[in-house]
């Protein structure tokens, strides 16, 4: 097992910089996930751990030892592919084994390896057979395997489950958590779906950009996000934004308006907004922030038209137009709610989550200080 760190690390294609000063510490058995969309440099950063692109600038350690200049074969990684690139014409024994025998690992000690890990990952059965004969889930274990058996120091995953189907994946999912658990090697994992982010880092780092948004445990990035965009991202179905929501004082107690509309901010929310007073902001509230009117957890209301209702048995997602903007709402069942009916939703306040227009970073007391 290491660690392994990245020091200032840029990447750059000709004048188009994809990576931009990344600083981060991957620590020895941590579940490490780099999540973010499409070209934001995540599988970037991945391959330049794994030697498979070079780096522009910074230095990459693993362990104790500078690896910028060290190929692919001596890095003592050992990754993980979206399309599971395994061998058409070899079975799964053979696949599983081939780069250990490229290694000169006896005989002997390469049929322990891969029976050790095809009774982990339920693939002796399998064997004989060759990858065509397999599932898709069956080739991904088979992929996991032939990681497994090379014990490595760092796992290097890239989106290895987005070929599979949605029952698939969740059921896979599982499986490299309690291997993670099982094995406690150092790993990095590449997703743009934040719900395999949230279920299966100890942290996560999301990114845009090329530039690291967000560093923190899952509940972390969810109960504290740095910015609009971590608010955004992560969190599904995804937090419902209010721009120019206009922050006011009268007899004591601050309120937003949301279009014709006001929500009473609780003393730490208010705290938060000190100094935007009688300017705007942007509201956050997620989905699950809306409840029942009867929940006296409930600290204000919002009223409007009932737009679409999805019901999915023990919860209902209810999109409602309110004061001009479309709010998604996870209630209970017992709201029963139709298209063009007038409803009126409970806010939690204290879940509320306000940014800066202007920088879009989350306001708290030292950032408004120093607005």
């Amino acid at each position: 097992m290491a660690q392994v760190r990245l020091e200032h690390i840029y990447k750059r294609f000709g004048t188009v910089e994809v990576v931009k000063d990344i600083n981060l510490e991957i620590l020895d058995g941590e579940f490490l996930v780099l999540v973010g969309p499409s070209g934001c440099g995540k599988t970037t950063i991945l391959r330049m751990i794994a030697g498979l692109e070079e780096i522009s600038d910074g230095n990459l350690f693993i362990g104790d030892k500078l690896v910028n200049d060290v190929p692919p074969k001596d890095r003592d990684i050992a990754m993980v592919f979206q399309n599971y690139a395994l061998y058409p014409h070899m079975s799964v024994f053979e696949n599983m084994a081939f780069s250990l025998k490229l290694r000169g690992i006896p005989r002997q000690d390469i049929e322990q390896r891969v029976a050790t890990a095809a009774d982990m990952l339920e693939l002796r059965p399998y064997l004989k057979r060759r990858p065509k004969e397999l599932s898709g889930g069956q080739r991904q274990r088979v992929a996991l395997g032939r990681a497994i058996v090379r014990e490595p120091k760092v796992f290097l995953m890239d989106e290895p489950l987005s070929n599979l189907d949605a029952k698939l994946r969740v059921q896979t999912r599982a499986e490299i958590s309690r291997l993670h658990l099982r094995l406690r090697r150092t790993t990095v994992y590449v997703t743009h779906d934040q719900t395999e982010a949230m279920t299966m880092g100890d942290r996560i780092v999301v990114l845009s950009g090329g530039v690291i948004q967000q560093l923190g445990t899952p509940q972390e990035l969810y109960d504290h996000p740095a910015n609009q965009f971590v608010a955004g991202f992560i969190g599904s179905p995804s937090m419902n934004f209010f721009p120019n929501t206009k922050v006011t004082r009268s007899d004591g107690t601050v309120r937003v308006g949301v279009g014709d509309q006001y929500l009473t901010l609780p003393q730490d929310v208010a705290d938060r907004v000190k100094g935007f007073e009688g300017r705007e902001v942007t509201l956050g509230l997620r989905p699950e922030a809306f409840t029942n009117v009867a929940d006296a957890s409930a600290g204000s209301t919002l009223t409007g038209t009932v737009d679409v209702v999805e019901h999915l048995g023990n919860e209902q997602l209810v999109y409602a137009k309110v004061s001009g903007a479309t709010v998604l709402a996870r209630v209970d069942p017992s709201v029963h709610a139709r298209a063009g009916d007038n409803i009126t939703l409970g806010v939690r306040t204290d879940h509320m989550h306000v940014f800066d227009p202007e920088t879009t970073k989350a306001l708290t007391s030292l950032q408004v200080a120093r607005a």
